[in-house]
């Protein structure tokens, strides 16, 4: 992917997470996909395993709206800097974090 289409692709990826858009966001993902994070130490495998946990995960959490800030390329897909307010109210706490994302074919392989 060039620079702009992966721009275009984590934007809309983060706005998948941002509407917990279970079926929209588990497309992002390859059949085969890994998962990890700070929550799946030991990591999960495949959309079903993903999609499971995304159930839970979003209904244990308040909303959360994903803001892209940068990405940069690499060489199998791209690393991804993000803003994350939690909550609806404008003092709601806010993170900042980042993902390493390993493409396939435009599909989320880890």
């Amino acid at each position: 992917m060039t620079p702009p289409e992966i721009a275009i692709f984590n934007a809309a990826w983060l706005q998948a997470w941002t509407d917990k858009d279970i079926p929209r966001l588990i497309g992002f993902y390859a059949e085969d996909c890994v998962y990890k994070d700070a929550q799946t130490a030991a990591g999960l495998e495949g959309r079903a395993a993903l999609a499971g946990y995304l159930e839970g995960l979003f209904g244990a959490t308040p909303p959360m709206t994903y803001t892209p800030d940068e990405v940069w390329p690499t060489p199998d897909g791209f690393c991804g800097r993000w803003y994350c307010k939690m909550g609806a109210d404008a003092a709601a706490p806010q993170l900042r974090g980042f993902d390493l994302v390993v493409l396939r074919d435009r599909e989320i392989v880890l």
